[in-house]
Parts: C-alpha cells; structure tokens; sequence
C-alpha cells in the first residue's frame, strides 16, 4: 500500500507540466555502485580512494595516480554496471512529456545508458567514462587511455602537451562548470516540481538548487534512505529504497514498495 507521502508526490508529477530532477548516489546504489561516506561507502573503507578524488593529491603524487590508473584498468572502479529501475523510471517521465532537466551529481553515465537524452542530463561533478587533461583541457574516451594503461603505462599522460591525465570529473579543490551551474539554476526556477532522489543534499552548491525551486514556487518531493536538512521545506518525502518509491511516483508502476502512512 503506498505511503500517503507517496500518494501526495505522485498526484504532484501528475499535475505538473515541468519536472526537474536532482540525483545523488542513492539512485545507483542499485546498480552495485557504493555511496561514499555511508558504512560501506568507498572513502569509509578506502581512504586513499579519497586522496585520490583531492586534486591537490592527484596532481602531486605520481604513485597515488598510478594505483588510481591500475585499479581502473582492473575494472574495480565499476566500469561494467548497468541501470537500474530507478534509472528506468525517470526515463519513463521523459518520455511522458514532463521531464525539464535532469541534474545529476553522478558521474557513472547510467541515466544516459537508460535512455535518457543527453541533451536534457547535466552533470555537475563530471564523468568517469571520459578522460581529460588538467592543463590543456584535452578530453577522450576513457577506454582509450586504459588500453594504454593494459598495454603499459602506469601514468599516462596527454598525448597533446604530456599534461596529467584524469577521469573528467570533478575532485575536492576543483571548480564546478560555470555553465553546468548556471543551468541547473536555471532549470531549478523553471520546474513544477522539483524532485530530488537519492541524494543527502549536503553539497554546496548544487544543494541551493532545492530552495531555489522553492522559492520560484516549485513544489519539492525528497526520495532519499536518510533525512535531509530540506526535509522540512518538502511537499512530500519519502525515506525509502528508490526503486521501490520511485516507479510509482512518475506513474510507471501502480504500486510502491512504502510501508506505513506516512514518510517513514
């Protein structure tokens, strides 16, 4: 039986014409990537997974770069997931006319390999499936450099100006894309509804996003394991497991895996 916080979302996505989407790690979890900071998050029990998304870190320290470099060609740093429900159902409010943007803070690509167009998806911290150089901007296909990595070099460099190689995301000390902000402000005061999913909201900046929404007069919806500090500004929030909350509330199932009568 749905939650009537469920209920009450759903009734908001119904009603809406604009839809914008915020979505944090929570939404692939599922999909058999790790959060970070959780109990069994990757910088919980790596620590040196976290120096290694510090540019200061990255840029300095070649052997730091060459065990990133390693565990990438290995496949341990997920390269091989796939989507999940969860991806699916935003898919699904696109293709009903209602999704305006979909912001996400991932870096994995799995709403584009869901089917969402691309055109519509930002991604404000950047992308692990594509490699770029820190001093000339030079980007490609991050499989490109890992068959150099397998065939070899343990820290390959730009092949334009042998500038340090990284995943095309954005680490701790590095700015975000002004542009890439400056739309998801944007499609923040355009939205209906703002409905932000499996994200603890606690990232300055892009967190600003849901007041922003709200006070353009957006009605927010929050779908996340655990509270976040806008809980008390939201329309409808649900601590449930996405793939469960999620189909329902864009109307692609007609039942929710929600518990209870509330938004426990």
């Amino acid at each position: 039986m749905p939650s009537n916080h469920a209920r009450i979302a759903r009734d908001l996505v119904d009603a809406a014409d604009e839809v914008t989407v915020l979505t944090g790690a929570g939404i692939s979890t599922d999909s058999g990537i790790p959060d970070f900071r959780g109990p069994e998050g990757v910088w919980t029990k790596d620590p040196a997974a976290e120096r290694a998304s510090d540019i200061r870190y990255y840029k300095r320290d070649p052997e730091l770069r060459r065990i990133n470099w390693a565990r990438r060609a290995e496949g341990a740093l997920w390269a091989d997931v796939e989507p999940n429900v969860g991806h699916r159902a935003l898919v699904h409010l696109e293709r009903r006319g209602k999704l305006h943007t979909l912001i996400t803070q991932n870096v994995d690509e799995l709403h584009q390999m869901a089917g969402s167009d691309p055109a519509k998806v930002v991604e404000v911290h950047g992308t692990t499936r594509k490699a770029a150089c820190l001093s000339c901007g030079w980007r490609t296909e991050m499989h490109i450099v890992l068959d150099r990595v397998r065939a070899g070099e343990e820290d390959p460099d730009c092949p334009r100006c042998s500038g340090v190689l990284k995943s095309a995301t954005v680490s701790f000390g590095q700015s975000l894309d002004p542009e890439d902000l400056r739309r998801s402000e944007q499609a923040a005061s355009e939205g209906d509804v703002f409905l932000a999913v499996g994200t603890s909201l606690a990232v300055y900046p892009i967190n600003e996003t849901v007041r922003i929404a709200k006070e353009a007069g957006a009605r927010i919806i929050i779908i996340n394991a655990q509270p976040t500090v806008f809980d008390d500004i939201a329309d409808a929030v649900m601590h449930e497991q996405i793939s469960d909350a999620l189909p329902y509330v864009v109307g692609m199932s007609d039942d929710a895996g929600v518990i209870g009568d509330g938004n426990s």
